[in-house]
């Protein structure tokens, strides 16, 4: 098979030179074959790795604890007997759970065979797969129909893949054990089939850049590398040559499938969701999801086939990943839920701890990765949870910084991005996304922010609509309300105009664009960072420049949100708040409605009730908020006529499907151009033990818009308690740090150069 790589290479990506220099670097001019590495075990747990690892079996506090429990577990399921039910269930019903735990239970049985050399996990394993491999030829597609990619058995291909991914790995660790008809039987008469099902007989769900696809390339190739395939090495490495996919056939979330001139496989899919900096476009929630099959098809790569250079494809990118991964959660260790999201997930979870554990491992041995595996409590039971776990018992972590962090979006870097600003002892996040639209798994929020204090949601992002694996919810499945609310622009805290979605919620149209980072800037006082979005709404500039303020004279930081919109025509602008908890007070008179109705008709507006509406008669409005024993206040730059909208989520919801969470709107009516400036402050406490509160006036008085037009926006912040006022004017046109600007406001010449400008305000 000489030279078959690079001449596939050739064909499967000669039209797009985007690709051609990274693969220059990836495939050597050394590899010209498989040269398949070893015997078994060979992929992630070698045989190398299993002498490392046994050789410290007793010594280690953290492994041996991790060892103990999977024991533990792996001995009470093989209690209960092997089960290879006949394929039912959506997620969360009996069937799909049972062959999930199986594939879970097995890999975990073959890594205490390697270490504890008992020959029962071994028979588990051996009695399990013949069980499969005795029924897999003859099931048909899983009866369940709702799924783009059915799967045998499971209802979707992607669980049929996740499926594969596991056993590949338990069928290494017994595959030099079992007698070699066994091997023969197990080979053709179930694995080769399996691969075979996903990829060839699926090539909507194996030939395309999605998470999905990870997943399907990374079991294709792990199997074809126990059984040293090269053929199905290859075909997960760079995917179908001839796929027969209609350009307009899409998923079951929107997405399309294939676009013109796209390449596929493996290597494809590391290029081109991952920016240079590790974001990757569908968000945390599903790179903390696709990391393991990213991770462990590399490491088994880089142990069986070590001259493709996985691991070091593009700069490393996987390494770049696991930090961006944990630069993107909460002081609680939870993924900030953008896109498609499920709340709560966090570094807990069994994808990131085999993350954290393979980046330290094969990526340099960080010590900061340290304190995560320390927060994690469990390590994987191979060398590299037991280089982690050593390290730690010999005193070697450090803390893991929580800085802020900007992260750029798409393959080139240049696709915008996303930004968190943190004061980490306040531990006060903000996340600022301007980002590409995300896959199928996007959402229509251009220039969305969303605010977290000491790991609670102060102003939210929905996340899903989805129960996941909660069969009596849908299957388990996306509900309907995912596209009818949580993708939808008033779901989130940004512009909406006219009651419509940024690109009318056109995956067409939003999947080509994305938002521009404008500047970022700052010092001890002010960390600032300022987008625009000029497709969501046809001659129309979006701009948004968010701040975390910094003062002596207060006891925590506090807000900055900076939102102008400029468009050729009048329009009606809404900016939504989602804020968490109950309402304590506001500037304003709230009129409260006799019955609820509906704010609109569609675009996500069917599903919010009006629970009241306030005019605002001054320039400075404010709203306070109690939660989690803590207030929290806005204070906004208002004009004459403003109006406030108080939300809740639950219409037109029959099946309950929503959370009940209220929010409150701000609505300018009629206007070109318009500003929207609001300072969020963390304030005082309360204890419901004491019943007492304590500081619940705000500290920030009023803010005032001082100038806007195309050239700049200055705003006044007004503080309680004789401290000075201060002044932040943003440079709407020119953001070079070398440009210098010059402004005019109330008699008062304000000189400066860079992008913005931030200083108290003298007299």
């Amino acid at each position: 098979m000489k030279s078959k790589v690079l001449v596939n290479w050739q064909i499967l990506y000669g039209a797009l030179g985007i690709f051609l220099l990274s693969f220059t670097s990836f495939v050597h001019s050394s590899v010209s074959n498989f040269d398949f590495v070893g015997g078994h075990p060979r992929l992630v747990f070698n045989a190398s790795g299993v002498d490392e690892t046994k050789s410290h079996l007793g010594a280690v506090p953290l492994f041996d604890a991790s060892l103990e429990q999977t024991r533990k577990m792996v001995d009470a399921e093989m209690e209960l007997g092997i089960d290879v039910p006949l394929p039912k269930d959506f997620s969360g019903g009996y069937s799909h759970e049972r062959h999930k735990r199986n594939y879970i239970v097995a890999q975990k049985a073959g890594q205490l065979f390697l270490l504890l050399g008992d020959e029962k996990y071994a028979i588990y394993i051996r009695d399990m797969l013949l069980q499969y491999a005795s029924i897999y030829n003859d099931l048909p597609l899983h009866p369940k129909e709702r799924s783009y990619a059915r799967g045998k058995l499971f209802w979707q291909c992607l669980n049929d893949s996740n499926w594969l991914l596991y056993m590949a790995q338990a069928y290494d660790a017994i595959y030099s054990w079992l007698p070699s008809e066994q091997t023969q039987t197990l080979n053709t008469n179930l694995f080769r089939p399996f691969a075979d099902f996903i990829s060839l007989e699926n090539p909507q769900f194996f030939n395309r850049i999605h998470n999905h696809s990870a997943w399907g390339s990374a079991a294709v190739g792990m199997i074809g590398l126990v059984m040293s395939d090269e053929e199905l090495v290859e075909r997960a490495l760079f995917g179908l040559q001839d796929d027969g996919i209609n350009i307009n056939a899409k998923d079951n979330d929107g997405g399309f499938i294939k676009k013109p001139g796209q390449v596929t496989g493996f290597i494809a899919n590391l290029e081109e969701p991952f920016s240079p900096d590790g974001y990757y476009t569908e968000g945390p929630y599903y790179q903390r999801y696709a990391m393991y099959p990213f991770l462990i098809f590399a490491v088994a790569m880089n142990n069986v086939l070590p001259d493709f250079a996985v691991l070091e494809y593009k700069d490393g990118v996987l390494f770049s990943a696991v930090h961006a991964l944990l630069s993107l959660t909460d002081h609680n260790g939870e993924f900030f839920p953008l896109n498609d999201a499920q709340k709560g997930m966090s570094v807990q979870s069994a994808s990131l701890v085999s993350a954290v554990n393979l980046a330290y491992y094969y990526g340099g041995r960080d010590p900061a990765l340290l304190s995560v595996v320390e927060k994690q409590g469990a390590v994987m039971l191979n060398q590299a949870g037991m280089s982690a776990a050593i390290a730690i018992r010999d005193g070697q972590t450090a803390p893991y910084p929580r800085t802020s962090i900007h992260l750029t979006d798409g393959a080139d870097g240049k696709q915008g991005g996303i930004s968190v600003l943190r004061d980490d002892q306040a531990k006060l996040d903000l996340v600022f996304k301007y980002t590409a639209h995300g896959l199928s798994h996007g959402h229509y929020d251009k220039l969305g922010i969303s605010v977290f204090h000491a790991g609670q949601e102060v102003l939210q992002d929905y996340g899903l609509v989805r129960f996941v694996n909660i069969e009596e919810k849908g299957g388990g499945n996306y509900l309907p309300e995912n596209t009818t609310w949580a993708k939808q622009t008033i779901a989130h805290n940004t512009l909406v105009l006219n009651e419509k979605s940024h690109f009318a919620g056109d995956y067409a149209v939003g999947s080509q664009n994305h938002s521009d980072l404008y500047f970022t800037g700052g010092d001890a006082s002010i960390q600032i960072v300022s987008a625009k979005e000029t497709n969501a709404y046809e001659d129309t500039e979006l701009h948004r420049t968010v701040a975390i303020v910094k003062k002596p004279d207060l006891l925590r930081p506090y807000i900055v949100d900076l939102y102008r919109v400029s468009s050729a025509k009048k329009n009606q602008y809404d900016l939504p708040f989602y804020y968490q908890g109950q309402m304590i007070d506001s500037s304003m008179n709230v009129r409260v409605p006799e019955s609820l109705i509906a704010l609109g008709k569609g675009s996500g507006y069917q599903h919010l009730y009006v629970e009241g509406s306030a005019r605002s008669s001054s320039e400075s409005e404010s709203f306070t908020w109690l939660y989690g024993h803590r207030f929290y206040s806005l204070v906004q730059a208002s004009e004459q006529d403003d109006q406030r909208l108080f939300v809740r989520l639950g219409a037109s919801d029959p099946e309950f499907n929503l959370r009940r969470d209220p929010g409150m709107i701000w609505r300018k009516e009629n206007a070109k151009s318009a500003v929207f400036a609001s300072v969020l402050e963390a304030h005082g406490s309360y204890s419901p033990v004491l019943e007492m509160s304590k500081d619940a006036e705000r500290n920030i008085d009023r803010l005032i818009t001082l100038h806007n037009d195309q050239e700049f926006t200055a705003l006044k912040i007004i503080y309680k308690n004789s401290i000075k006022p201060d002044v932040l004017v943003v440079a709407n046109k020119a953001a070079g740090e070398s440009k210098f600007h010059s402004l005019e406001i109330d008699g008062v010449n304000y000189r400066w150069q860079g992008p913005f400008l931030f200083q108290p305000i003298e007299g």
